[in-house]
């Protein structure tokens, strides 16, 4: 694997033949990808293996309202496109968010005394240890493109994913169901981000956090 640190020119891809792209945030994902893709493509890379987040293709992000909360699709639609464009061999496989994120946000969230939870907002976390292997199996494939998605076994609502952690830290919070403003916030409540037919996980949020939490 290696990071987008290219620069535009063959620094830190000279030699390779499969690139894993797994850098990622809420904006300027479309720059590394791009200096990315152009070192690959001088290094004569093979084949080039992108990371992104189902629902990237599906959730607006038009309005300023949008872009503050979930900027991170777009930037992650813009890599994708970047990356298709780029001449180099691609696969792309979108995920789930991971349980590790899932489990970063339920900590800050749980530091106040009332937890105000996007309304309607469901998520299907998966487990970062099996995305990776199946970035792995498809790594040492055939360039693929897009590829289908991969989700974790269920679907939970933020607040239950909230409580959940909340049980196994034995604390107790007010939870206050909050409507989101915008296009975006409502895709995600009509599950943009989800993919129930693409539930190739295997482990669950509740094992998840008997193994890092309980």
């Amino acid at each position: 694997m290696t990071s987008p640190r290219a620069r535009g020119s063959k620094a830190g891809v000279e030699g390779a033949e499969i690139i894993v792209h797994c850098a990622g945030s809420s904006k300027g994902d479309e720059d590394k990808a791009r200096n990315l893709v152009r070192a690959a493509a001088a290094a004569g890379a093979r084949h080039l293996v992108y990371i992104s987040v189902v629902g990237a293709d599906r959730i607006p992000v038009v309005s300023r309202v949008d872009r503050a909360m979930f900027g991170y699709y777009a930037s992650k639609l813009a890599a994708e496109r970047v990356v298709a464009e780029s001449g180099v061999p691609w696969t792309t496989l979108r995920a789930t968010q991971f349980h590790d994120l899932i489990l970063m946000t339920a900590r800050q969230m749980a530091r106040l005394p009332v937890i105000p939870v996007p309304a309607g907002f469901g998520f299907q976390p998966v487990d970062a240890d099996e995305v990776a292997a199946r970035l792995v199996e498809l790594a040492l494939g055939t360039p693929a493109g897009l590829v289908a998605d991969m989700a974790g076994p269920r679907v939970y609502g933020m607040a239950e994913l909230l409580r959940g952690y909340l049980r196994a830290r034995r604390k107790r919070r007010v939870i206050v169901p909050v409507r989101l403003p915008g296009r975006a916030a409502g895709a995600l409540r009509a599950g943009a981000n989800l993919a129930p037919d693409r539930a190739a996980g295997g482990r669950t949020w509740e094992e998840f956090l008997a193994d890092r939490v309980a």
